[in-house]
């Protein structure tokens, strides 16, 4: 996953490059050839960095639609998936010690 950091990669129609993999998110092994759901830090045609989640081929050659947001954007997404997961393990919690 690596090899393709800071790599711009041009089909012609769109250039890009990865500048940061973030993690896998899902992966899909029993295609012809193996895709993979990413989040990365990616720049579209030149522009600013920003965090992109889509599915990759395994070369980074060829990519599916995906959703890019913008650092602001990001931190908002990050901060809502925090806190719902910390009052979804609260909520847990005191099932958990009701139920003993």
């Amino acid at each position: 996953m690596t090899d393709f950091e800071g790599k711009t990669f041009e089909d012609g129609m769109v250039s890009y490059t990865i500048h940061r993999h973030l993690t896998v998110l899902k992966e899909y092994p029993d295609r012809e050839m193996p895709w993979r759901r990413e989040a990365n830090i990616v720049s579209w045609n030149g522009g600013e960095p920003k965090l992109d989640i889509r599915d990759w081929s395994a070369d980074h050659a060829r990519m599916s639609r995906g959703i890019t947001l913008q650092q602001d954007e990001a931190e908002k997404l990050a901060m809502a998936i925090g806190q719902k997961l910390m009052n979804r393990s609260k909520e847990h919690r005191e099932r958990d010690s009701f139920e003993r």
